[in-house]
């Protein structure tokens, strides 16, 4: 995918709009949080901080997190998402980026937001506890306690735009930007607040190259 990438941003989709040219220097991380950037425009973003000095500029440390799949920083001042939530901390995914929020529960911003737990970690939980009961009578609780993390994965789709192949590029794309909330074990505690930026390549046919 990283190969492609300048492909991306050569091809700016219809839909994305004028803000897909923006220089990556300019880039608000807040709006990025909050799916307010274009896809190909969040894309030259990420990689400006990743690889092009852009976080250092901006006077971001990272931080060594436990979490592989996350690069974490903190900022040198604190940004305010979702609503009244503030952080220090955000994390970009190969995908996304997320604000880090000092949130036991997900499900107190999501709620706000209109989304829902796509993993029914409660029903599992529950068989587990079930079974323990049956299998001896008053151990169900020790079960439940023994099993304080609730997994929450959830995100609402805002942009699902296809552009088809032209004879010019000779490809098309398919995008997807999501608001997304989840949580993780490695950051016990938290919440994960932001946005995914998905854009697909389509050869002349249609289908994914």
């Amino acid at each position: 995918m990283l190969a492609l990438l300048p492909l991306l941003f050569a091809a700016t989709p219809s839909w994305a709009g004028e803000d897909a040219d923006i220089d990556p220097a300019t880039v608000d991380v807040v709006d990025a949080i909050n799916c307010r950037v274009a896809a190909p425009t969040y894309n030259g973003f990420a990689m400006a901080i990743g690889s092009d000095g852009l976080a250092e500029r901006r006077g971001w440390r990272k931080v060594a997190g436990k979490n592989p799949f996350l690069t974490e920083y903190e900022l040198p001042r604190p940004v305010t998402v979702a609503g009244n939530w503030s952080t220090r901390r955000v994390a970009f995914s190969a995908s996304g980026v997320v604000a880090i929020l000092d949130l036991a529960d997900p499900k107190q911003v999501a709620a706000g937001e209109g989304i829902a737990n796509e993993l029914n970690t409660d029903a599992a939980i529950d068989a587990l506890v079930a079974a323990a009961e049956e299998a001896r009578p008053g151990s169900g609780d020790k079960v439940r306690a023994d099993i304080p993390f609730r997994k929450f994965m959830g995100q609402r789709v805002l942009v699902d735009a296809t552009e088809p192949a032209t004879e010019k590029d000779g490809f098309g794309t398919h995008t997807v930007i999501a608001r997304s909330i989840s949580n993780a074990t490695s950051h016990p505690g938290k919440t994960l607040y932001g946005c995914s930026y998905r854009i697909e390549l389509l050869g002349r046919d249609g289908k994914p190259l």
